[in-house]
């Protein structure tokens, strides 16, 4: 009686409603993956690369896993399994004998970095330039759609060879250049949203009550904008890491002694016929790093078939 008292009189829900919504909310999502198994899957697998990423050098001193610049000739190029010196190594050893595994699990922290500062750098650039270009349109969006045009009509890698081949491989370099190369498509869906939203009630009552360009901006129709743009910046971010993995393969990417698994590629290939797994394994780790995004891409259409499953019952 109390609950139905006070949604009568407009007051608000009591918490216990508030906490069976919240696990009404988790039980979607756990519902969703387990109607989804790839999502599942593709979550769990990602979950695992990234924490075993942020916690290698903990997991080296705990004896889990080997220094990944530990040398031992007398091991080079051992199957995975158990060496010759009766050690066993999960994923076999390179050409100098450090151990594989650890190697890509301390490769996945630079490729990691790369995709995530690309997407960063990348989506600033696009959401700042494509909302000026949306909301202002007029001239300032014929500047910044030609700019656009004309670097999407350029093949994007020619320009990070031709750049990375002049201002030389690093790190940065190599973030800079994706960036560069990839910023356009950020822009353009940026711009068509707020070409939308700007005819909007809610920017023109903003308007109406005094609020500047930039707060209308960056306060209204940039937080509407955030759910189509993560969307996007997940698939940009696995592009963002097969480009550097191609790039680091040709020796014009990441350079040692760090490393990363276009790299570690790299520098198995010449060992391809007496030693597949320098080849086969961080080219399979480069491959399932891609399945992931694109599966989790698909959950939030999951949930969405869940809930009107729900509604029709």
């Amino acid at each position: 009686m109390a609950s139905g008292g006070a949604s009568v009189l407009g007051l608000p829900a009591p918490a216990e409603t508030t906490t069976r919504e919240d696990r009404s909310g988790l039980s979607t999502t756990f519902r969703a993956l387990r109607r989804d198994w790839l999502t599942s899957t593709a979550v769990i697998f990602l979950l695992l690369v990234v924490l075993a990423a942020l916690l290698a050098d903990q997991l080296v001193q705990l004896g889990i896993i080997r220094d990944p610049n530990v040398q031992a000739l007398i091991l080079r190029n051992n199957a995975p399994g158990i060496a010759r010196d009766g050690s066993f190594h999960l994923m076999g050893t390179d050409q100098l004998g450090r151990d594989l595994f650890s190697r890509l699990i301390f490769g996945a922290r630079v490729s990691l970095s790369v995709g995530i500062s690309t997407v960063i750098v990348s989506g600033l650039i696009g959401i700042t330039l494509g909302l000026l270009s949306g909301y202002f349109k007029g001239w300032v969006d014929d500047i910044i759609m030609r700019l656009v045009d004309i670097q999407m009509g350029f093949p994007s890698l020619m320009l990070a060879l031709a750049v990375l081949y002049t201002a030389g491989p690093s790190f940065k370099n190599l973030i800079l250049v994706l960036a560069l190369t990839r910023w356009m498509v950020v822009a353009r869906l940026t711009r068509a949203l707020t070409l939308s939203l700007r005819e909007t009630a809610f920017v023109e009552a903003a308007h109406v009550l005094g609020a500047s360009h930039h707060r209308v901006m960056f306060r209204h129709i940039l937080p509407n904008l955030m759910s189509p743009i993560l969307v996007l910046g997940t698939l940009e971010f696995a592009r963002a890491m097969l480009s550097e993995a191609g790039l680091s393969f040709i020796g014009l990417g990441i350079q040692p002694p760090e490393s990363s698994w276009g790299l570690i590629l790299s520098q198995g290939r010449a060992y391809i016929t007496n030693a597949w797994w320098l080849v086969m394994l961080p080219g399979l780790a480069i491959r399932e790093i891609d399945a992931p995004h694109q599966a989790m891409v698909t959950h939030p259409r999951e949930v969405a078939a869940i809930l009107n499953d729900i509604a029709k019952a």
